[in-house]
């Protein structure tokens, strides 16, 4: 008897096998970076004691906080070419333990040399989590489904913030128990996780579709196909990961990517220190931490689907771009807390809405380990701005003695996504 082809699967056919390998990868996967970004996220909450700890000022904190992101610059490409070569399983787990054990080792720090020394280990050891997750998902699902998909990936993001305030409140609350800082307990409890978490990825992870066992063999075959029919010519031979250096698509999309981080970790990192200033107590500044990424989530829900239900791609990345401009100078420029947190809410929901869709074009463009390079590349680049983000806003807070003039910058940066996006070719703004 024949073998069922490709085709022969219907409508009902491909949303059953997409079901089924969302179950059994996103889960685990929105585990994984869920707990990645509270580590990387809770340092704006340990600044509220540890500064005064170790003589750490606002420039100084900026500073440190930032160099997280040239560690990850200088080792993200080398985690994503080793990915292809070792596997989706082991490449996450070596992540897994060593930005565990490093966030661990946070708890003693003793200056702010330890501080900056730390902070960079942390992002070398953490470096290709998140490109390595976007690079592999191209690997499972069609440019059709993808958007929805990188959604609710990111989802772990918004997730992840929302739980950072109230658990960071919580544990700063531990202060001088066993002997032990708040600050010291904030980063045992969200290091270890992670160093647990290295078993299940290595048991429950499959590296491809070949060694997917809970996919049939029809299932797989017809996947297989859909994936290779959406496949891009360019770059799609191994070895030919090089060539996206020259590759200007490529670059184009890295300037465009790198306001993202900018503005993500500029908010982020130093939104603890905005809300400080007006709550209460540290119970309510965790509180109001949570509200503009709950705003996050429900873009991530939403914008996804309508852009892979339209195929419009650009439009939606530069919209949401403009939205997210337009909530951080409002944050800026209004008065009292409560205002100001409501167009932080826009502004989140902007950049976070813009993120899940921009990441659908690069797998649209290149294949294989190019993909893999290209998205590093492109990653890599936009962390330069997750250092500027954070050393803007410790620096303008450092002349004006304001927070809020920082977010100005920010916005600012959004100008040269939307320039970007708005002259791409006109042949490449209904991709698909």
């Amino acid at each position: 008897m024949a073998e069922p082809s490709a085709g022969a699967h219907g409508v009902s056919d491909e949303a059953r096998i997409v079901r089924t390998v969302t179950m059994r990868l996103l889960p685990l996967l929105i585990l994984l970076y869920t707990v990645a970004y509270v580590d990387r996220s809770v340092v704006g909450f340990a600044k509220l004691q540890l500064a005064a700890d170790i003589g750490l000022g606002d420039t100084a904190y900026g500073f440190g906080a930032g160099l997280f992101f040239i560690g990850y610059f200088l080792f993200e490409l080398p985690s994503n070419i080793l990915l292809t070569r070792v596997g989706a399983r082991r490449c996450f787990a070596r992540i897994l333990v060593s930005w565990g054990v490093v966030t661990v080792l946070m708890a003693t720090i003793r200056t702010p040399l330890a501080f900056y020394v730390l902070r960079f280990l942390l992002g070398a050891a953490e470096a290709g989590l998140y490109p390595g997750i976007v690079f592999y998902l191209t690997r499972w699902y069609p440019q059709r489904h993808l958007g929805r998909i990188l959604g609710l990936f990111l989802m772990a993001q918004p997730f992840a913030l929302i739980l950072t305030g109230p658990l960071s409140a919580w544990l700063l609350g531990l202060d001088g128990a066993w002997g032990l800082r708040g600050w010291q307990w904030l980063f045992v409890v969200s290091g270890v996780p992670a160093v647990l978490l290295a078993v299940p990825t290595l048991v429950l992870l499959p590296d491809d579709l070949a060694t997917a066992r809970w996919l049939s063999d029809a299932d797989r075959r017809w996947l297989a196909a859909a994936l290779s029919e959406e496949a891009p010519a360019s770059h799609a031979e191994a070895g030919a990961w090089r060539g996206v250096f020259r590759d200007g698509r490529v670059l184009r999309l890295a300037l465009a990517f790198l306001p993202f981080p900018l503005a993500v970790y500029g908010v982020t990192l130093w939104l603890p220190t905005l809300l400080a200033g007006g709550a209460r107590d540290l119970s309510t500044t965790g509180f109001l931490f949570a509200i503009p990424y709950v705003f996050a989530a429900v873009a991530l829900w939403i914008v996804p689907r309508l852009s892979d239900r339209s195929g419009q791609r650009y439009r939606y990345v530069i919209v949401n771009a403009v939205v997210a401009a337009v909530g951080l100078a409002s944050s800026a420029a209004l008065p009292g807390m409560m205002l100001p947190l409501a167009a932080l809410c826009l502004a989140v929901f902007g950049l976070y809405a813009s993120q899940s869709i921009f990441w659908t074009l690069p797998p649209a463009m290149l294949a294989g380990p190019a993909a893999a390079a290209g998205i590093a590349i492109i990653n890599s680049v936009g962390n330069l701005g997750g250092y500027l983000g954070p050393f803007v806003m410790g620096l303008i807070k450092g002349q004006t003695g304001r927070t809020t003039d920082g977010l100005y910058v920010l916005a600012a940066s959004l100008a040269v996504t939307v320039a970007v996006m708005v002259t791409e070719p006109r042949r490449a703004r209904h991709l698909r």
